[in-house]
């Protein structure tokens, strides 16, 4: 996402070249999303910049390769050598433990697949934190299978990752990017129960800032109150353009503060342009 076209030059300095860009971001947010890893792992290298670039507290969610996930789905064979999933965990070791690691799996993979993504879990290298997202129905529908996914997630020490689009889709969209996202974003219950010390929140609001920053105040209640629990969460604010992700970001930490005045301030962000001379 420190990438991402529409922040060079108006969030982040325009000119930088793009190995220099995440540690201009760490000074905007410290944590990212790692959805690029989906597509295609990167080279060692590139993982080795990335590592670089960040602080010790930074915190990256890597999504795990569509291969392992979507195509092959959990299966067993994926911890062979030469395998996709051998191949990304040589490729993140430089991360270490600012690594979590995200399981996103498909609308299909349903209650009946609960003991193939068990048995992933506990094969998984120790050393990272792990999370898992579902989109099928059943998981918010049906008490039985949420709390069998729960069970399972729990002996595994793995968060469940809830992504709210209940404000995205709360009134018809108004925008072409608002009307792109209802035609692709997952259209589910409100999750809200965290599982280990570190939960984590995806939320989409909508390309509107004030009625995003309205619709995450329970989103700001619930960090609050894991705050207090001693739980450490990561929260990811998102629009469906994602034009303004940085800035919208740190006005939940503020909200979040007023309610947890200890919390500590975000860094000041790198200036996107030099300052003006009169």
């Amino acid at each position: 996402m420190w990438s991402y076209a529409s922040w060079q030059g108006r969030v982040l300095p325009h000119s930088l070249p793009p190995r220099e860009r995440l540690r201009a971001y760490a000074t905007w947010c410290n944590a990212v999303e790692g959805n690029t890893t989906f597509y295609a792992t990167p080279s060692r290298g590139t993982v080795e910049s990335w590592a670089a670039q960040a602080p010790e507290d930074f915190r990256f969610l890597l999504k795990f390769p569509k291969p392992v996930t979507h195509e092959r789905r959990l299966a067993a064979g994926l911890f062979s050598t030469g395998s996709p999933l051998h191949a990304f965990f040589s490729v993140i070791e430089p991360l270490g433990r600012k690594a979590a690691l995200w399981v996103q799996l498909p609308a299909s993979f349903g209650p009946a697949d609960l003991p193939t993504l068990d048995a992933f879990l506990h094969r998984l290298p120790g050393g990272y934190r792990y999370a898992v997202e579902v989109r099928h129905p059943a998981f918010f529908e049906d008490p039985a299978s949420e709390q069998r996914l729960a069970k399972l997630l729990t002996e595994a020490d793995a968060e469940w990752v809830p992504f709210d689009t209940t404000v995205l889709y709360a009134t018809p969209p108004e925008t072409d990017a608002e009307r792109e996202a209802w035609t692709k974003k997952p259209r589910l219950p409100r999750r809200t129960h965290a599982l280990t010390r570190f939960p984590i929140v995806r939320y989409c609001g909508r390309d509107d800032a004030d009625r995003t920053a309205e619709g995450w105040q329970p989103w700001a209640d619930i960090t609050a109150d894991w705050l207090g629990e001693g739980r450490s969460p990561t929260v990811f604010i998102h629009t469906p353009n994602n034009d303004d992700a940085p800035i919208l970001a740190r006005r939940f930490h503020d909200d979040v503060r007023r309610r947890v005045p200890g919390l500590e301030a975000l860094p000041e962000p790198v200036p996107a342009e030099p300052p003006m001379l009169f």
